[in-house]
């Protein structure tokens, strides 16, 4: 597809058509938003409702490790953003670099995550533990999944290195990033 049709086929999209990458990401990251959006919601209303549960379930946090995994996830997303940069100027040895550094500090993200788990886990800390833990883990258990879904698009477009592809793909990687540093002080550091 040349440019100039790309630029015809998207016209019809308003304002999502000045975004960088194809405009259906953008229906995706909006919904994404406004699902995290109502999760973090609901944990700060709970929070206000039962702030002595809350407060006791934050004291089993590791806030320290989940600083340096915010710096991970943020590197990782400057990387895709180098990545993007790249493909734009068809640097296509280059872009590859770039994602897969961005997969590999993903990776770092979820292997920290997880250490994290298993150590609230051995302290005590479940589902259903209380409502702080309940919501902890449904919020954070989530965005590690849109972690692990953006690295297997990260992934997917390493191949081709597309510079569409690679914008759309670091659209949605970027709003994992956004959602974490909206969710980190939240759960971590609010009291």
């Amino acid at each position: 597809m040349s440019v100039q049709q790309l630029d015809e086929q998207q016209s019809g999209w308003g304002i999502l058509s000045e975004l960088p990458g194809d405009p259906m990401i953008w229906v995706l990251i909006f919904s994404e938003l406004a699902v995290f959006g109502l999760l973090l919601g609901a944990f700060a209303v709970a929070r206000a409702v039962n702030p002595a549960v809350f407060a006791a379930g934050q004291e089993l946090l590791d806030p320290p490790l989940a600083a340096v995994n915010t710096l991970v996830l943020v590197t990782s997303g400057w990387a895709a953003a180098r990545a993007a940069l790249a493909a734009r100027q068809h640097a296509v040895a280059a872009c590859r670099l770039w994602l897969t550094l961005a997969i590999g500090l993903g990776g770092t993200f979820v292997a920290i995550k997880l250490a994290e788990y298993a150590g609230e886990i051995a302290a005590g800390a479940g589902l259903e533990t209380s409502t702080f833990f309940t919501l902890y883990f449904l919020l954070t258990g989530f965005h590690l999944l849109h972690v692990v879904l953006g690295m297997v698009m990260l992934g997917v477009v390493l191949r081709g290195a597309k510079p569409l592809a690679v914008e759309t793909v670091t659209s949605f990687w970027h709003m994992v990033d956004l959602v974490w540093i909206a969710m980190f002080p939240i759960i971590y550091l609010v009291h």
